[in-house]
């Protein structure tokens, strides 16, 4: 009998149990109904060639630049030239008063006659001295001699004189016949300053301070400017890669140089290229110029502006589509990816070309193209289910909390919840268990023989 109770409280155990589990997973049923399954898709363009990488933006200039420094003592009186006009060597730049030279000059002249008047009377009056001296008698002699040795001083510092007025004459001279600046090579103006010291500039780049700056044609190199957020990007000798912000696919290459520290310019704006929207008030720093010295600048034209970007190897790739192995299926007998189409999925069979082994990518011959988007190879995948471009909603059915008469799974019945059930199934066995009973007292415990 008791043997009996036990087998029926065991199979009733079971029951509840297994109703249980498959309320559950009724419950977890209706509940992944009420939400439909999307799958993420990316976009294939954002693992092909630069995507992502991020761009400082640069200016084309010449490799060798030659500044004019104005004499802070002249006054110009014309300047010849503008910014962006071509030069030659020996092309007047801008001439230099030259009113006051002239009368300088006039008066070194006057000097110098003068000088030399004098230098002749000393002279004359040396001769006399030395005649009047023969003749004199010996208590005089020495009068004579100091006379005529005062004379050879006053005589040596007219020389003195006239050497010096020379000297002036032929350096405001040199002035005169050098008040026309000209250009010492060929080039372009790249900036004029005017009188008060704020000039023009082709480029927008306030930096320098020389009165006129001519950058020569020929080799290019390429200008950026980093601020204190991005300087660490720059490493000197570090490969670059320049590209055309009209076409893509058109690329120079290069090296970085230093980041010139000693240069600074504190402004509102960087050259730094973002696609994104910032405070204005948060992009004031100070930028630091940089330099990429080109292998080659044939096709760059002078002031052309650009993009420099670090060189990862990709630009030295062949074009085309490539794509990330992971999101390549079934490799060894018929690759395809799960592709995006009309907003669902579809398997789609692509042909396979070239490997890169360092980025672990096949280039696409065939099956997609770089507007198409693609999901990450999984189990559950299915052709026909419905596609989002947002993570967040692939992923909201699977973080949504469960309500309190659900359960997620039939693994998450806990502990608690078997224990409950094993103690119910456990008081209904119990009554129709034997029961030890105490004996009565003065009875003897020990069995009857």
């Amino acid at each position: 009998m008791d043997k009996k109770y036990k087998i029926i409280g065991g199979v009733c155990g079971a029951v509840c149990i297994g109703g249980l589990a498959a309320g559950i997973f009724f419950i977890q049923d209706a509940g992944r109904k009420q939400t439909e399954d999307l799958a993420y898709v990316t976009s294939v363009s954002s693992m092909n060639d630069m995507s992502g990488t991020q761009r400082l933006a640069g200016v084309v200039e010449s490799q060798k630049t030659l500044e004019i420094q104005k004499d802070s003592e002249r006054e110009v009186k014309e300047v010849l030239v503008k910014a962006g006009d071509d030069v030659e060597v020996g092309t007047p730049l801008f001439t230099y008063d030259t009113a006051s030279l002239e009368m300088d000059i006039q008066q070194a002249r006057l000097d110098l006659e003068r000088a030399a008047g004098e230098m002749t009377n000393l002279q004359a009056q040396i001769q006399q001295l030395e005649k009047e001296k023969k003749e004199a008698s010996e208590e005089e002699q020495f009068s004579y001699t100091t006379q005529i040795q005062s004379a050879q001083m006053d005589l040596k510092k007219s020389e003195y004189d006239r050497k010096a007025k020379e000297v002036e004459i032929n350096r405001i001279q040199s002035q005169i016949d050098n008040s026309t600046v000209t250009s010492e090579m060929k080039g372009v103006v790249k900036s004029v300053q005017n009188q008060e010291q704020t000039g023009t500039n082709m480029y927008g780049d306030s930096s320098s301070q020389a009165f006129i700056t001519i950058l020569a044609t020929g080799e290019y190199r390429v200008k950026g400017r980093v601020n204190e957020q991005n300087i660490g990007e720059i490493t000197e000798g570090s490969p670059a890669v320049v590209r055309s912000r009209v076409d893509e696919d058109q690329v120079w290459t290069g090296t970085y140089s230093a980041v010139d520290t000693k240069n600074p310019q504190n402004n509102n704006s960087s050259m730094y290229y973002s696609t994104g929207t910032e405070d204005s008030g948060q992009t004031t720093s100070t930028s630091y110029p940089f330099y990429v010295d080109l292998e080659s600048s044939q096709g760059l034209l002078l002031g052309q502006h650009v993009y420099i970007e670090h060189d990862t190897g990709l630009s030295q790739r062949e074009p085309g589509i490539w794509l990330n192995e992971a999101f390549i299926a079934d490799l060894d007998k018929k690759p395809y990816v799960w592709a995006e189409k009309d907003g669902a999925l579809e398997k789609r069979t692509v042909v396979l070309g070239t490997y890169d082994q360092e980025m672990m990518q096949y280039k696409i011959e065939d099956g997609i193209d770089s507007g198409d988007y693609v999901a990450y190879p999984q189990d559950f995948l299915e052709e026909g289910m419905k596609t989002t471009h947002d993570p967040a909603q692939a992923y909201a059915g699977e973080m949504e909390e469960p309500s309190g008469e659900e359960i997620s799974s039939d693994e998450e019945i806990s502990e608690e919840t078997l224990s409950e059930e094993t103690e119910a199934i456990t008081e209904e066995e119990t009554p129709q268990e034997e029961t030890i009973q105490e004996p009565a007292e003065g009875e003897n415990s020990s069995p009857e023989l």
